[in-house]
């Protein structure tokens, strides 16, 4: 005689594989369906599943006594000592504290400058100055930090750089602002600021527009002013828009942009501009310390991803639209 318990149970299971297998079948039916539009998509999947899925075991050299010549499979195990090493270097110490702070100050600084000048450019009602100051912002982000480096490093030149020149025109000394360690952040910032303002200005327009202007309409009748609609209206409808862009720059605050410190920084500086990307480059393929280099960059990647989750996490608990 079978226990009312296991007979439960047995059920149980049942259901579950039933709707697994009735979901299945919606997704086989789906796909059918779409087949021309998943053809279109085919690329895009061997794209990433080349370049992005199978260099994946390359991972593998992180736990490895990594030798060109014997190769990924010929090359020892040697389990978790790159990662010792990791934690008791004071360099990575170093680049870790660096990434953590200049990553923190663009989150502060950068994206925010996005959201503040959405803000501003909503509330232009002279459309031709509206467009020009738009396209004056979005047009830094189409150059590279290789063009936008030397651009700064010509503006802020000791000798002839226009900000020096003004400097020493009232009176003050010329400043390297390139090497000097207290100056070279707030350059990193400003630059940053400079060439992504715009751009990352776009959505939260976009997101702005969504909102009914009768709600604005209403707001101006009861006797509410510009920054009283922007703190009580506009943002909470945004709100959902600045918590998943949130969420994606948290995910890349182990990056700190490698592009733009790569072309700005010099050794007089690596005590407050190493971050954690230009250290893997230098100790990977300058000093072909392959595995221990492999090692510092699964570690970033992987407190990426845990802030990501973390931070979403909170998002749906507070209510808010996270990515999932």
């Amino acid at each position: 005689m079978s226990k009312p318990w296991a007979i439960t149970r047995e059920n149980g299971k049942l259901r579950h594989k039933n709707a697994a297998n009735s979901r299945l079948a919606v997704f086989i039916k789906e796909c059918r369906k779409s087949k021309l539009l998943l053809l279109f998509l085919l690329p895009a999947f061997v794209w990433y599943f080349i370049f992005y899925y199978i260099p994946m075991y390359g991972l593998t050299i992180a736990f490895k006594d990594f030798q060109i010549m014997d190769g990924i499979l010929g090359s020892p195990w040697i389990g978790f000592e790159n990662f010792n090493q990791m934690f008791h270097t004071y360099e990575f110490i170093r680049v870790l504290r660096n990434t953590l702070i200049i990553s923190g100050l663009k989150l502060l600084f950068v994206y925010t400058s996005g959201i503040v000048l959405a803000l501003v450019l909503n509330e232009i009602f002279h459309d031709k100055f509206k467009k020009i100051v738009q396209t004056i912002s979005y047009l830094p982000h189409f150059l590279s930090w290789v063009i936008i480096g030397s651009i700064m490093i010509e503006l802020l030149s000791p000798v002839s750089g226009l900000v020096n020149n003004i400097i020493k025109a009232l009176g003050g000394k010329a400043i390297y602002f390139l090497a000097d360690p207290n100056w070279f952040i707030p350059v990193l910032i400003v630059s940053d600021i400079w060439q992504s303002v715009g751009w990352g200005s776009i959505i939260y327009l976009a997101a702005i527009t969504g909102v009914d202007p009768q709600i604005y309409e209403s707001a101006t009748i009861d006797g509410a002013g510009r920054f009283t609609k922007i703190w009580r209206i506009t943002l909470p409808s945004i709100m959902n828009v600045i918590i998943i862009m949130m969420i994606f720059n948290i995910g890349n605050l182990m990056n700190a942009g490698f592009d733009q410190i790569f072309n700005l920084y010099n050794p007089r500086v690596y005590e407050v501009g190493d971050i954690i990307d230009t250290y893997v480059y230098r100790v990977g393929l300058t000093q072909m310390n392959y595995s221990f280099s492999t090692a510092v960059g699964l570690f970033k990647n992987a407190i990426g991803l845990a802030l990501v989750l973390l931070v979403n996490r909170v998002a749906n608990r507070f209510g808010q639209t996270g990515l999932w």
